[in-house]
């Protein structure tokens, strides 16, 4: 049980990277979630755990988000690291194409956007989706649809404004 809940763990602090939170921050999230978690384990149903942690930790990052934009502060987007690189500008470029992708996820819609990264960050299927969300499967396929199509707009309104 342990080993699934540290594995558990490491799905939401990814996630949490990707939408947002800094390292450190994701991994103090995932320690209040997992914490919160095990004095819950009673009262919450094991079909339904994975889906409580997921949302628990998003909305402490929310909470979190919110308190630094108070400040002045915004929470920083991590950018991925690319380890097959072959030269500094193969890097470069694959550096700049991330942060044109973050950029426009960050424009849309944050529902959309969840959706995009658990399907496509996290590889989860639509059921996994679903069942995460406490949504319907054709809920899940629609949201995506939806968001692909947002995403896919953006990104050639975006590529006509270089040319």
């Amino acid at each position: 049980m342990i080993r699934q809940l540290l594995h558990r763990g490491k799905v939401i602090k990814h996630y949490l990277v990707r939408i947002g939170a800094n390292p450190s921050d994701a991994e103090e999230i995932v320690q209040d979630t997992l914490l919160k978690g095990i004095t819950h384990i009673d009262s919450i149903k094991p079909a339904k755990f994975m889906s409580w942690l997921f949302k628990v930790a998003t909305h402490k990052y929310y909470d979190l988000y919110r308190k630094e934009t108070r400040r002045g502060k915004t929470a920083p987007i991590e950018l991925l690291s690319f380890v097959n690189e072959s030269s500094p500008e193969d890097h470069y470029l694959q550096k700049e194409k991330s942060l044109g992708v973050k950029e426009l996820l960050n424009r849309i819609p944050q529902k959309y956007k969840q959706m995009l990264i658990l399907k496509y960050d996290l590889g989860l299927s639509y059921d996994e989706i679903s069942r995460l969300l406490n949504v319907k499967t054709e809920r899940v396929k629609t949201d995506l649809y939806r968001a692909r199509n947002m995403f896919k707009k953006m990104y050639e309104g975006e590529r006509q404004d270089e040319q």
